[in-house]
């Protein structure tokens, strides 16, 4: 189930990159991503309803580095919490996590206009559930020094409590200042929790 959540990941950015302008790809992105403001009533209500748009915008991205930096840590930690849950409990697992992500995001953001699209915050909610399930397991990192590269093994207990350190000190820094884009860094904060709160429901026998 991991590779079809990003084989559809993938044909809906490839889906983006053949529409004919880029006005069209952002009125898509418009069309099914998570407006908080247009939730609140801040703006015009959309037009797609917005359970759609929790779901749909998972699987939208905005650019290459965008797709494939979620692609990579999608790849790289889902392929055991789906082993320690099974095929289907793991997406519906994993779409809980994504709208729950979207859900907290629109609550620190009330008045943002701008569409949030990506997996991230479903991903967040991978991360979380890997770090119960796997606490141990060993992160190889990739450092980059000047000209030269380094790869460190790190294990998941420190790995994944600094990266959401860094989300939330990013997300307490962002409260207040009007969303112009960027980082949806509370969709990573509300995704990761909800993965730590959900993973013991729906894992059955997590292996190494």
């Amino acid at each position: 189930m991991l590779y079809v959540v990003m084989a559809a990941c993938g044909a809906a950015f490839y889906y983006t990159l053949t529409l004919p302008t880029l006005d069209d790809a952002a009125r898509l992105l418009m069309a099914y991503g998570v407006v908080p403001a247009a939730v609140t009533g801040r703006i015009a209500p959309t037009p797609a309803p917005l359970p759609v748009r929790l779901v749909a915008s998972l699987f939208l991205h905005g650019g290459w580095g965008h797709i494939l930096g979620n692609m990579l840590f999608l790849w790289i930690f889902g392929d055991n919490v789906e082993d320690a849950m099974g095929h289907g409990p793991f997406l519906v697992f994993y779409l809980i996590c994504g709208v729950v992500a979207n859900l907290v995001h629109i609550l620190a953001n009330p008045l943002s206009a701008e569409p949030t699209i990506g997996a991230s915050g479903a991903i967040a909610g991978v991360l979380g559930a890997y770090l119960v399930l796997y606490p141990t397991a060993r992160v190889q990192l990739v450092i980059w020094l000047l000209l030269f590269l380094r790869f460190v093994w790190v294990p998941a207990v420190l790995f994944l409590p600094l990266w959401i350190f860094i989300q939330l000190f990013s997300g307490l820094a962002s409260l207040g200042v009007p969303q112009a884009g960027g980082v949806a860094w509370w969709a990573h904060i509300g995704g990761f929790a909800c993965g730590m709160v959900l993973v013991r429901i729906f894992a059955q026998a997590p292996t190494r």
